[in-house]
């Protein structure tokens, strides 16, 4: 029980402000917290160790989100002022329309990793590229080109869409 408390307290501040950068809001923040540490104790055997539990709480927490946004259908809570800025010119028309914001909710589920938690962690956590090579234990350069990588297949998937 020791080590889950120590988990806990090292590490509810950092999965808290990652919810929060998602929804924008501290009471959800709060609630998918907690609830991510529901889980992550319930699921304690599925940890691998292939990665760092940070990354692993936060994958978690990420899931726990956007179930929690589908059930509630309140995916109009984005801040899409700060979403349009940090894509491309087609991305950020696209999600400035909440109508399409789900639309490339739907194709981010489904991309492959890393680049789903790449792009995720950039557009909605609004994380550095450093910190992302910091979370994948990676070079800023691989963030990036993991980003960019992600950001372009994002935008085929939306232009097949639309033919």
């Amino acid at each position: 029980m020791a080590d889950v408390e120590q988990i806990y307290k090292q590490y509810f501040q950092d999965v808290y402000l990652f919810v929060l950068s998602l929804s924008r809001d501290k009471a959800i923040a709060e609630e998918i917290t907690q609830e991510t540490f529901v889980k992550a104790v319930k699921n304690i055997n599925q940890f691998k160790g292939n990665c760092k539990i940070s990354v692993w709480l936060c994958q978690i927490a990420k899931n726990t989100y956007f179930t929690y946004m589908d059930k509630q259908q309140r995916y109009e809570q984005y801040d899409h002022e700060t979403i349009v800025q940090s894509g491309s010119r087609l991305i950020e028309h696209t999600l400035a329309d909440k109508s399409e914001a789900l639309r490339i909710h739907k194709l981010l589920h489904n991309l492959k990793e890393p680049y789903k938690e790449v792009f995720t962690l950039r557009v909605f956590g609004e994380l550095s590229f450093a910190h992302i090579s910091e979370v994948f234990g990676r070079t800023e350069s691989w963030a990036r080109v993991t980003y960019h990588r992600a950001r372009d297949i994002i935008q085929d998937l939306l232009m097949e869409e639309n033919r």
